[in-house]
């Protein structure tokens, strides 16, 4: 018994379709290192932000994200930015949408004052609605 190709009359003709199989194998992997490293890159500005007992998501259709680290400098959403920077995306913000909200993130040792300025700067650029992002506190 001779183990290979059986031996046919006609010879062997060239394959016109395309194998999907190992395609949609890759894409199935590709898919499962996305949804896996997106929620690890949704934030990569690390703040301690302080706990509050009344900490709830808010469900603002507009917001501008702002964030002060714990060297007190300025983020609008993840990128660094200056003064000019934030007040010219507010004040786009405030002329699409005057009822926009801001979401301060500020870290915990930030001083206070840098807070202040910072709102000051907001309300001048023409928004009013500021909503202190924090932590949830932990039952104990």
């Amino acid at each position: 018994m001779s183990f290979g190709r059986l031996e046919s009359g006609r010879p062997a003709q060239p394959m016109s379709e395309i194998n999907m199989t190992p395609l949609i194998d890759v894409m199935l992997v590709l898919l499962v290192i996305f949804i896996i490293t997106a929620p690890l890159m949704a934030s990569s500005l690390r703040l301690d932000l302080p706990r509050a007992a009344g900490a709830a998501p808010a469900d603002a259709p507009a917001f501008v994200a702002l964030a002060l680290d714990a060297r007190g400098r300025l983020y609008l959403g993840e990128q660094p930015a200056t003064r000019a920077q934030v007040a010219a995306a507010v004040r786009a913000a405030a002329k699409r949408d005057p009822g926009t909200e801001v979401q301060l993130r500020a870290d915990s040792r930030v001083p206070y004052g840098r807070v202040a300025e910072l709102i000051g700067w907001v309300q001048e650029a023409g928004l009013s609605r500021i909503g202190f992002v924090t932590e949830p506190a932990s039952l104990q």
